[in-house]
């Protein structure tokens, strides 16, 4: 069983509940995480359908190592109710909830799952997609001591939207430092928002570069074009980890124990190095192991 702290999450796909073609395609791709949405890519009158096609897609199963999250629908949607009471009763990995607004709507949406009687292991994500989120991002953070909640997800669309702003990625610059921070404070993943022009794998390219340089586990993506792409822009490459394995072998040398700063080819080494080093092969192990 793979930790959820060293999951990859390097590609997080969302796929309409209600196209049964893309679930079954869903099945066939490299995809870290599969997030069958039943929110923005689902019509109103396709709401109920496309809960139980997401529903009978988790039974039937069938998506391997894949990563099973379900977006569901706001909760000052109609649809929220049921959508909450119907995940908690399958075998998904998580439930993604749009327009997070405050701690409150976290322990309270935690709490419901609870009530449901869901699996023990099912996450809480939120999407951080609204300016009053951005100003509460600690406190949400910090209910994640006591909550489900294991994972942020920026929403830069629906952000822009809420801002009255063109969608400038410069713009948001501070609610991404600010939602980061927040979430590693906490132990939190913390997801990219999409890359809206799948035809533009250059830009997109760039931008996991930008997104992983920030500090971002990975980035959800709109189509399968994007997956490639991410999961090698996200992946720690093999100098890296090959660093990351000599820093390690340093510190269990034992002419070096005890040591909180010893000397790696040539360049200083503190025990910080040490944690990421670390969190490197965890990383890299998670990812041999989820694409056996």
């Amino acid at each position: 069983m793979i930790s959820p702290s060293f999951r990859p999450r390097r590609s997080c796909l969302y796929m309409p509940a209600s196209n049964a073609r893309a679930l079954e395609k869903a099945k066939t791709l490299a995809a870290d995480t599969i997030i069958l949405d039943l929110e923005d890519a689902v019509a109103p009158d396709a709401k109920t359908s496309a809960r139980d096609a997401a529903c009978q897609a988790l039974a039937e199963g069938g998506y391997g190592n894949r990563e099973m999250i379900v977006r569901v629908n706001a909760m000052d949607t109609p649809w929220f109710t049921d959508d909450i009471k119907s995940i908690c009763a399958s075998n998904a990995n998580g439930l993604l909830v749009p327009k997070i607004h405050s701690a409150a709507d976290i322990v309270k949406i935690s709490g419901f799952i609870d009530r449901e009687g869901a699996h023990g292991d099912l996450q809480l994500w939120a999407m951080i997609e609204m300016p009053i989120a951005v100003l509460n991002i600690a406190q949400i953070a910090e209910t994640a001591s006591a909550t489900r909640l294991t994972t942020f997800v920026m929403g830069f669309n629906d952000l822009a939207k809420e801002m009255r702003a063109e969608h400038d990625r410069t713009l948001f610059t501070p609610a991404i430092s600010q939602t980061i921070m927040a979430g590693r404070a906490f132990d939190l993943n913390i997801l990219d928002s999409v890359y809206n022009d799948f035809k533009d794998p250059e830009g997109f390219e760039q931008e996991c570069r930008r997104a992983k340089a920030f500090g971002f586990d990975g980035k959800t993506l709109i189509h399968p074009a994007q997956i490639e792409i991410a999961n090698r822009e996200f992946a720690p490459d093999d100098s890296k980890v090959a660093k990351a394995r000599a820093i390690i072998a340093a510190f269990k040398d034992p002419a070096n124990a005890g040591k909180g700063v010893i000397t790696v080819d040539g360049k200083m080494t503190e025990i910080l190095h040490l944690r990421q080093a670390e969190q490197t092969i965890a990383l890299a192990e998670a990812i041999s192991a989820a694409s056996r």
